[in-house]
């Protein structure tokens, strides 16, 4: 019985992370374009919650909520021919945020924030060049690889002020029982 309670409490906990991860991706797809000359730029904000989860919680509830998010993004943004597109990018961008978050733990998440960034950018352009079957769309790289560092760089800190702040509830709670 309780087994089925912590299990019942965690997968609730998980759909609360990916309801706020996928509220902010709808929010943030109905925002104007950063860049308009260079298509597909957007700040990631939802990406917050992939790094406060690998902090927080395990990889493994990281990559679900993640995977969860992109499904369901693509699906109620009507946009399901990005999905390629956003799975390799933000397939790409988990495992390195994951091996950074393993090398340095917390202490660098900006860090991890910004590998994962430029990571996601990666992905999304070695996509586009499979499915293009050309190469040109490497002209956009460096200004890619910018802007996910300026992206990683904001959801990194942000996380990390997110992930102390839980921190401090979760000590919180514990010296009052």
């Amino acid at each position: 019985m309780a087994q089925t309670l912590k299990s019942t409490k965690h997968l609730v906990r998980l759909a609360l992370y990916t309801a706020i991860a996928l509220t902010i991706f709808i929010l943030e797809a109905q925002l104007p374009p950063l860049l308009p000359a260079v298509p597909g730029i957007k700040l990631g904000l939802s990406n917050i919650v992939t790094l406060f989860l690998l902090t927080c919680e395990t990889k493994r509830d990281a990559v679900l909520v993640l995977l969860a998010r992109i499904l369901l993004g693509c699906f109620f943004t009507g946009q399901m021919m990005t999905l390629i597109y956003s799975l390799a990018g933000g397939l790409l961008s988990f495992g390195m945020m994951a091996l950074c978050s393993w090398i340095f733990r917390k202490e660098v998440l900006w860090f991890t924030g910004m590998a994962g960034g430029v990571f996601h950018n990666l992905g999304q352009i070695v996509a586009a060049a499979v499915l293009m079957q050309t190469w040109a769309v490497l002209y956009y790289l460096p200004v890619l690889v910018l802007c996910g560092m300026a992206a990683g760089l904001f959801s990194g800190f942000s996380a990390l002020f997110f992930s102390k702040r839980y921190q401090a509830l979760r000590t919180g709670r514990q010296k009052k029982t």
